[in-house]
């Protein structure tokens, strides 16, 4: 009985699908159909707030899985650092004798490698992240952009860790950050929106062409040295300054937490705003890039 109920079914979607200006399934949808996709703000931020609990457990997985059975554990959250500090003082401050404006060295160096290791840790991980959950986010509905914020959540940890020893370099060259450290906030924000804008695009990116994570270590490599870790921005032609932060804000942010914390300055207004443009413009446009590919990371996966 149900057999035949199925087939008078099948035969009458047949009939109209045969009918006369009745587009079958076989024709596909019309030509004329045009699909657009609204993102309206305030309902992604509500979907991102619920799914925060999602970010921490992700956050906290990969926590765990890095530095499982590490003998050293959170510490090689900081050697890296540390380490990289050490070799910069040795060939920037010995050999090429780079001007700290009356600040230790050692403490120059480590603010912006502060900076950094969070940008490459975000970039690095945060590209592999779509790629490495292919199998949880085709099961589990969430907003896809929470895999690179989760990494981005394990990158602050690692700097908050290094910003603790940021405070025992202090005391061993005995001196105090500056009275304008709060100008460190809203330097904050500008790191954040651009590290973020950064890992969305490249998370994507990988999943459809997976040469960009062999790139990766290159871009790592030669961005260090790129960017104003080992000295300081005023090495960089003053007439191109304005251009070099608009396409790499982190210049910016890192000299004016060195002003912020070891000068007793304000950051400087036109390079920060600058930079704060700059990042809302990565930002902005890698979360429309990170939209726009989503609905193909199934099919290309």
């Amino acid at each position: 009985m149900g057999g035949r109920r199925a087939q008078l079914v099948d035969e009458r979607g047949g009939a109209a699908a045969a009918a006369p200006g009745h587009p079958s399934a076989a024709d596909g949808p019309p030509a004329e159909l045009v699909f657009k996709r609204r993102l309206r703000p305030a309902r992604v931020a509500r979907e991102l707030w619920a799914a925060r609990e999602l970010v921490r457990a992700l956050a906290e997985r990969d926590l765990r899985a890095r530095y499982k059975q590490a003998v050293l554990g959170f510490a090689w959250a900081v050697l890296t650092p540390l380490a990289l500090c050490a070799v910069f003082t040795l060939v920037f401050r010995r050999a090429v004798h780079v001007d700290t404006g009356g600040a230790a060295y050692p403490l120059f160096a480590y603010v912006g490698l502060i900076v950094w290791q969070f940008f490459s840790n975000t970039m690095n991980q945060g590209a592999l992240s779509l790629a490495n959950n292919l199998s949880l986010l085709n099961k589990v509905y969430c907003p896809r952009e929470v895999f690179p914020l989760a990494t981005m959540l394990v990158a602050g940890v690692d700097m908050l860790i290094g910003t603790a020893v940021l405070g025992l370099l202090f005391l061993v060259f005995w001196t105090a950050p500056a009275a304008t450290l709060l100008w460190v906030l809203p330097l904050l924000a500008v790191q954040f929106a651009f590290t973020y804008g950064v890992a969305l695009v490249l998370s994507v990116a990988v999943v459809y062409l997976r040469d960009v994570r062999h790139l990766l270590p290159i871009i790592t490599q030669m961005g260090v040295f790129a960017t104003p870790v080992a000295y300081p921005l005023a090495q960089i032609p003053e007439r191109l300054q304005e251009v070099y932060v608009g396409i790499n804000p982190l210049g910016a942010v890192i000299e004016g937490y060195r002003d912020a914390l070891l000068y007793g300055r304000a950051p400087d207004a036109t390079l920060t705003s600058i930079a704060a443009v700059s990042s809302v413009v990565f930002l902005a446009g890698g979360y429309l890039l990170f939209k726009k590919l989503e609905t193909g990371i199934a099919d290309v996966a």
